[in-house]
């Protein structure tokens, strides 16, 4: 099975950061494209990226989502019992993880090196959960308050969609921000509060989000015929309602032309993210975070490339050549080439627009904004010190997140069977 685009470290509800979620630097966003490439081979760079596997993934290679049962169904009922351990007052839950109490969790986070019981009655079968509750201890408290801040809006969140479909574009906006945004938004305060970025980065959510929103989008689009096959439905039923009745209609060969200008119109819903993405890649000033952030984006905007206008997305398995996969990488570690390839992708995008696509003019709009988008240069500042202390923070959360993401799907498919029966 194929990985998803993901905001590093994204929390795979989807992303997808929230299934497997997303290490994606090669054609297919695979295992072998985490070898040592990101990131210029700085650790700073490679073990925020192992981080995110392991938040979205565990620890198993191929294992399947952490949060299946979190994930739209389609017409699958759910039974109401999971909702109870996630939809309970904020005033006195944590949703972190899934139906604890805020004492608990309080009480987790400080379980003595010595007892490793407690933890285990809150994390049945990780044996290795003692090790995130000292390193969570361990760190500052402006590091511990966003952590727990960004798990606690994801679980409401994953709560939230646990019953209900995708319907309109907002919507689609709000669970992408859920699963993948949130993440977005985690990191960049991280960043921030590390100093290894300027304030403006943790503090400008608006930008931030749109990161994780693009990512997430990517994979919803291009993994169309997978989702049917294993009975997931993330399209907006705003837009595919206007070309059939049923999404899985898009699969049937009589509806393949409708079928690919729904699929425009969502890519170009999808561009409108990349002006933002150009003004926050450009920000960044720091070499290594600058690698970690941008090498997935310009991997989407290549992936939307080659989905747009293409009736494989409803046949088959839609990649990137690995070979472009490799340049990508190599090339994404400035912004003046990263503005190039999008420029690229943007004229591959433009050139294919068909002239009786129902979007074709609202495709040529937001690619002419992207092209005219002026933004003042910016020059990568290289820092010769790393502070140990981001390198905890990121894989904290990573770990926390997935520990949480791994408790809920447990609880919610032994409720779904318990219903089923």
């Amino acid at each position: 099975m194929e990985e998803k685009l993901r905001w590093p470290c994204d929390s795979h509800g989807r992303s997808r950061l929230q299934h497997q979620g997303h290490v994606p630097l090669q054609e297919d966003f695979g295992a072998e494209s985490r070898r040592g490439t990101q990131g210029g081979g700085h650790p700073l760079a490679r073990l925020p990226f192992a981080s995110r596997r392991l938040a979205v993934q565990g620890p198993a290679a191929g294992r399947g989502r952490v949060l299946p049962a979190a994930e739209p169904r389609g017409s699958r009922p759910l039974a109401p019992a999971p909702l109870q351990h996630l939809r309970v007052s904020h005033r006195r839950v944590s949703p972190l993880p899934a139906g604890l109490a805020q004492q608990q969790l309080e009480n987790m986070l400080q379980v003595p090196e010595s007892d490793q019981s407690q933890f285990r009655s809150c994390y049945p079968g990780a044996g290795w959960g003692n090790a995130i509750s000292l390193e969570f201890r361990n760190l500052a408290e402006k590091y511990q308050t966003v952590i727990v801040d960004v798990c606690q809006k994801m679980g409401f969140g994953m709560a939230e969609f646990l019953d209900k479909r995708v319907t309109s574009e907002r919507e689609w906006d709000k669970y992408c921000h859920y699963v993948a945004g949130l993440v977005g938004i985690g990191l960049s305060r991280l960043f921030s509060a590390s100093e290894l970025e300027d304030p403006l980065i943790g503090e400008d959510t608006e930008r931030a989000n749109s990161m994780g929103l693009f990512l997430q989008k990517t994979n919803i689009i291009r993994d169309y015929l997978e989702d049917q096959r294993e009975g997931r439905e993330f399209w907006p039923q705003e837009t595919w309602s206007k070309y059939v009745k049923k999404l899985g209609d898009f699969a049937k060969p009589e509806n393949i032309d409708l079928a690919v200008q729904c699929l425009n119109e969502l890519i170009t819903n999808t561009l409108h993210h990349i002006p933002d993405v150009i003004t926050y890649l450009s920000r960044l000033r720091n070499q290594s975070i600058f690698n970690f952030c941008a090498i997935p984006q310009v991997m989407a905007i290549a992936t939307l490339a080659a989905c747009y206008n293409n009736q494989q997305v409803f046949k088959g398995v839609v990649k990137i050549r690995k070979g472009q996969a490799v340049t990508l990488m190599m090339d994404a570690t400035n912004m003046p080439a990263v503005k190039a390839i999008i420029h690229q992708y943007m004229e591959e995008i433009y050139h294919r627009i068909p002239n009786s696509d129902p979007c074709s003019t609202k495709t040529q709009q937001i690619i002419s904004t992207i092209r005219t988008q002026n933004l003042p240069n910016c020059q990568l500042v290289s820092r010769s010190h790393y502070s140990p202390i981001y390198l905890s923070f990121v894989m904290l959360l990573a770990a926390l997140s997935w520990q949480y993401l791994s408790t809920l799907s447990q609880v919610t498919e032994d409720y779904v069977q318990t219903g089923e029966h």
